[in-house]
């Protein structure tokens, strides 16, 4: 599906999802008879902000899918960086799913995939985690979006999701973030050259230190100083 986003046709732009901050659009990207629906966030749409460097929220939504791709949960849709009808941005395959359903009507059969989810945002430093960026699709696998708020250097994790806060880590979860940090300490693994194309080199270190903090303390994230919840929480 990478290479469809990479390489196919933007066409058919279907219109603006224009509930979100900046500027989003759904197109249709297609090679020859395949077509899949994709979410194009342009960089020249991107508001800008006091706290993240202007331009850069659509490499965060890359570099969001890459790190997904490096635990091996698959928790991002497919996203790419490429040119499209504005300019350079970032395209997303979309994911069907239900619009009434967000974190908050989850039930106890989701815990597995949640857990993973925390781990994931706090790696990735997640500054808006709403209850409405998980989306479940029919086969009952749920899907995050909206990662452009992401891999700041300094604390920034607000989400909807603390009620692991303080718990113990399993192992297993821990085993392919154990994997990841490795590959993030050597100089000329294709990790480590994806990450310093996308992001800066100080927030390169604060993603490895934020890593090893995780590794060494093994328990989930709790809330700290400063505001820890996104608004609005949907």
């Amino acid at each position: 599906m990478e290479g469809l986003l990479d390489h196919g046709r933007i066409s058919d732009l279907h219109g603006v999802m224009r509930w979100g901050s900046n500027y989003a659009a759904l197109v249709t990207v297609s090679d020859g008879d395949l077509k899949r629906t994709a979410v194009y966030k342009p960089q020249r749409g991107e508001r800008p902000l006091w706290d993240f460097p202007d331009g850069t929220l659509c490499m965060r939504e890359v570099m969001a899918y890459v790190i997904s791709q490096a635990t091996g949960w698959g928790l991002v849709p497919p996203t790419v960086l490429r040119d499209g009808p504005h300019g350079l941005g970032s395209l997303q395959l979309f994911i069907e799913h239900d619009p009434d359903v967000n974190y908050f009507s989850l039930d106890d059969s989701f815990v597995d995939q949640l857990r993973c989810y925390v781990l994931f945002d706090y790696v990735i430093n997640n500054a808006d985690r709403k209850g409405g960026h998980l989306l479940l699709d029919d086969k009952g696998k749920l899907w995050g979006i909206d990662h452009g708020l992401t891999f700041h250097s300094m604390p920034k994790l607000r989400t909807v999701i603390w009620e692991f806060a303080g718990q113990k880590v399993d192992a297993a979860l821990l085993a392919p973030i154990q994997k990841m940090y490795e590959r993030l300490l050597c100089a000329d693994d294709d990790l480590r050259a994806s990450i310093e194309k996308l992001l800066s080199a100080v927030e390169v270190t604060a993603l490895i230190r934020r890593i090893k903090q995780l590794l060494d303390c093994q328990t989930y994230p709790t809330p700290g100083p400063g505001p820890n919840h996104p608004w609005p929480p949907v």
